[in-house]
């Protein structure tokens, strides 16, 4: 099974750059992200205190992930379209900062990862997930750029001001974890995605999995 890794703050784009590349590849794509969001949303709804980190660890066990058709679901449920809501993006920083929660998506990765080829998209799955992935990414952009992406996205009812701003602190929480912390792998492929199209940065790391795929062309 082969593992395409990318990592890199919120609003690089990673998504539609993993989605695509899943496209053109016919690779099963996998946002960790979401897993955490999952998480969020259903501790959120049945009334867990996010500050409680064995309630939430034992909430992640007992619910596990499962991707349908392209779709994540827990406890049963599909809930793409409900992981990107602000009541979630205000708390899903928190939830991804306990460390026995990331043991439990990371494992649940790896079972996923076993059974399929995948591009995989998150913050410490090149260092921490998957070291040993074939293809190493890490997509980045300055804060502006993404505030303004996610604003155009039309998913927050927050100003364009409000969104940069927690972006900055999702950055400084992510950078700042005691475990899964946001790093760049010595050997990724590193991508500034400020001035470059989706097209552009996928070309870019199509030629890299090529590369890998095809030594010597």
């Amino acid at each position: 099974m082969m593992v395409v890794a990318l990592d890199g703050p919120a609003g690089v784009g990673k998504s539609s750059v993993s989605r695509q590349l899943a496209s053109k590849t016919g690779m099963c794509y996998i946002n960790s992200g979401n897993f955490y969001r999952a998480i969020t949303l259903l501790a959120i709804e049945r009334g867990v205190d996010l500050s409680d980190e064995n309630a939430v660890t034992q909430l992640a066990e007992e619910n596990p992930i499962d991707i349908k058709d392209g779709r994540i679901c827990i406890a049963g449920r599909d809930v793409e379209d409900e992981l990107h809501t602000d009541t979630v993006d205000a708390h899903v920083a928190e939830l991804s900062r306990i460390p026995s929660v990331r043991e439990v998506v990371n494992r649940r990765l790896k079972e996923l990862a076993k059974t399929r080829d995948v591009i995989v998209e998150g913050r410490d799955i090149t260092t921490v997930v998957f070291p040993d992935a074939e293809v190493k990414v890490y997509l980045d952009a300055n804060p502006k750029t993404r505030a303004l992406r996610r604003y155009r996205q039309g998913v927050s009812n927050l100003s364009l001001e409000e969104i940069e701003a927690n972006i900055r602190k999702r950055d400084d929480i992510d950078t700042n974890k005691p475990i899964g912390s946001l790093k760049i792998s010595s050997d990724a492929l590193y991508l500034d995605t400020s001035d470059l199209t989706i097209d552009e940065v996928c070309e870019k790391v199509l030629k890299k999995i090529n590369t890998f795929l095809h030594p010597g062309r």
